[in-house]
């Protein structure tokens, strides 16, 4: 799929209750960690439930331009047969990552601690995103950054060193990408390479490393043991392993807030990640009065999975303290379409990431509020929605900047709100979620392509 190809228009529209059941795909976080330590063992990863979204098979790709063997079995279900730490080799072509940000800091990561030399690009939206976070601590680490387009961003190309030095690296921001970048390159460094956060983020590459045979130290630290030292020790040797990947949270994210605003609507979301850094709206939309139960909690892929009975609820607006943003950063759209049905003011603090993620999603979701109607403010770094506990609005047509989540989070509003909404372009919906538009349909959701 091409996110420069003609746009493609989908329209939601208020209809009946959603009812049944659904599992959303793999996670994405987990599938591109899983893609790449495959690379970096030695043996046969198998892998079940990876999520074949455009952004997991662009890391794919990488991951075979490196030097791994890599075969597709059937439906979610794949094998790696990796090169192990240290045994890339140089890629014959561009390593095009499309929209996938994640798969290509993290891979930028794998490639600094290599001395291979790699270049980097993607779609419009991917060039536009800054990469300067991630390189600053690898260069540090010794790659050289042999081009790259202006203010550091794609494409650009990367120089492995012949051995990558080891760090301790005080992250300035709290971001999961930085951190993995860090210990992805710190793989193939002899020593420890640290990694200082002031806020801890989501722990997947820490846990799959562990998986995988590496020796992981994590420390909480700071006032209330909120932040987080790790620490890898160099040079591993990592074993394939087999990974089952649990459902996406992110993409759970959408039929949660239509079950809970769609009147009537009972939906039960099969193997949903319950990661504790991941179930940040999970949190907000209970302290919300969500009527949300979690059942046979379950190990799925080394993590914490259950299933989500959701049912229509009286949601009531609250403050989301800015500590929370890195256990849902994704997920702030649908947050803000929730709010929008809710009674009362939600403010979402500290929301400054949104920023720099596929789009200005705190610009995008402020514009598609107001273009439906729904109350709101942005107010420095928080967005603040007022509802009035009644359907939205609606009727209006969402720019959603190439931005999966942007469109995906709207037609969720288009199916509570008054009047229809349009989202401009949902091709690039196929970058997480494929299946998202049969899904909802499957429940009764209202939407025309």
């Amino acid at each position: 799929m091409s996110h420069d190809s003609t746009p493609s228009p989908i329209t939601a529209q208020a209809g009946t209750a959603l009812r049944g059941r659904l599992r959303p795909p793999g996670d994405k976080s987990i599938s591109h960690r899983a893609m790449i330590l495959g690379l970096l063992s030695l043996g046969e990863t198998r892998i079940e439930g990876l999520l074949e979204g455009d952004d997991v098979l662009r890391t794919a790709a990488a991951a075979k331009a490196l030097g791994a063997g890599i075969d597709r079995d059937g439906e979610g279900r794949w094998r790696v047969r990796g090169v192990g730490v240290g045994g890339l080799s140089d890629p014959e072509g561009v390593l095009d990552f499309g929209n996938a940000g994640t798969g290509s800091r993290l891979m930028m990561g794998v490639v600094a601690g290599h001395p291979v030399t790699a270049t980097f690009d993607g779609d419009a939206s991917l060039r536009k995103r800054p990469m300067r976070r991630i390189l600053d601590p690898l260069i540090q680490m010794g790659v050289t950054v042999v081009e790259q387009a202006e203010g550091g961003r794609v494409p650009l190309t990367l120089r492995g060193p012949r051995e990558a030095v080891p760090i301790t690296y005080e992250s300035p921001v709290a971001s999961a990408q930085v951190k993995s970048a860090v210990l992805l390159a710190g793989l193939n460094a002899p020593g420890v390479t640290t990694v200082v956060e002031a806020a801890a983020t989501r722990d997947h590459t820490e846990r799959m490393l562990r998986l995988f045979g590496a020796h992981v130290e994590v420390e909480a630290i700071g006032p209330g043991g909120h932040g987080r030292r790790i620490a890898l020790t160099g040079q591993p040797t990592l074993t394939a392993t087999d990974v089952v990947v649990p459902a996406d949270p992110s993409s759970a994210a959408f039929a949660l807030v239509a079950g809970l605003v769609v009147p009537g609507s009972e939906v039960v979301i099969e193997g949903v990640m319950m990661n504790p850094l991941r179930t940040g709206l999970l949190t907000t939309l209970l302290e919300m009065g969500g009527d949300i139960e979690r059942l046979n909690e379950r190990e799925e892929g080394g993590e914490t999975v259950a299933d989500l009975r959701v049912r229509h609820s009286r949601l009531t607006g609250v403050t989301v303290p800015p500590e929370r943003a890195p256990a849902m950063i994704d997920e702030y759209p649908v947050l803000a379409v929730a709010a929008s049905c809710a009674h009362g003011t939600t403010r979402m603090q500290g929301l400054h990431e949104l920023r720099v993620k596929e789009s200005d999603r705190l610009a995008a979701v402020a514009a598609g509020l107001k273009v439906n109607g729904v109350s709101h403010v942005v107010e420095g770094d928080d967005l603040v929605v007022h509802g009035d506990g009644a359907a939205p609005q609606g009727g209006g047509t969402v720019e959603t900047h190439l931005d999966h989540r942007i469109a995906m989070a709207f037609l969720v509003l288009g199916m509570v709100a008054r009047q229809p909404v349009t989202v401009d372009d949902g091709a690039m919906i196929a970058t997480s979620y494929p299946a998202f538009l049969a899904d909802m349909r499957a429940l009764g959701a209202g939407l025309d392509a």
